[in-house]
């Protein structure tokens, strides 16, 4: 299945079935870290649930739409990384999205920047993609970094778009192209990833 080094210990894999209680364990501990900025985070009350979301990710792996990765420091499952709206190159729209949370207690280590490089390779350079988005929220400032740092533009401003706890709030569309991320990765791969280890996290993350 899908997965990749990241290095320092740190591995990208498919999130499978049987890491549903995994995952569920993970939520659950860090929802007062997630609840802020991923409205979801209280619709996920129990393995099941997890489950759902896990098998609802493998529907889109399988169709070539989408997946969930599991960030795994060891045999630990520390966050997410995933991807919605995955597109042929012959499509005639580009609305591919990224979205990302880690656990409250592996922030500040370069973790979901490696992530996030990781997923962009995938997506421009093996399934030659045009355009990626991150959406997330304008008062998630460390969140923010994450495509700021990695060259994305920040594009718009989507006005109460998103639910957050009683009400509705914005997002702002962050997006790279193709042609950007050939030129930004080196430097992000010279600035951040010498020496193995890079600044600030975002925390806790986008939705998708």
């Amino acid at each position: 299945m899908w997965g990749t080094e990241l290095g320092g210990g740190l591995r990208l894999r498919l999130l499978e079935r049987h890491h549903a209680e995994t995952l569920f364990a993970l939520t659950d501990r860090n929802r007062d870290h997630l609840r802020p900025w991923l409205p979801w985070v209280d619709g996920v009350r129990s393995v099941a649930d997890s489950l759902a979301f896990i098998e609802d990710a493998l529907g889109r792996f399988a169709r070539g739409t989408g997946y969930e990765l599991g960030i795994w420091e060891g045999e630990e499952l520390v966050g997410v990384v995933g991807v919605r709206g995955i597109h042929s190159p012959a499509d005639f729209t580009a609305d591919t999205a990224i979205g990302y949370w880690l656990d409250a207690g592996h922030q500040g280590r370069g973790i979901m920047t490696r992530a996030v490089t990781a997923v962009l390779d995938d997506l421009f350079l093996t399934r030659r993609l045009h355009r990626v988005e991150i959406r997330v929220a304008p008062e998630n400032h460390r969140s923010r970094a994450i495509p700021e740092r990695l060259g994305f533009r920040m594009e718009g401003r989507l006005r109460e778009v998103a639910r957050y706890g009683e009400g509705w709030g914005d997002l702002l569309i962050y997006a790279i192209l193709d042609r950007e991320w050939q030129t930004a990765r080196e430097r992000v791969r010279e600035q951040f990833f010498r020496g193995g280890k890079v600044g600030p996290d975002a925390s806790p993350g986008s939705p998708l």
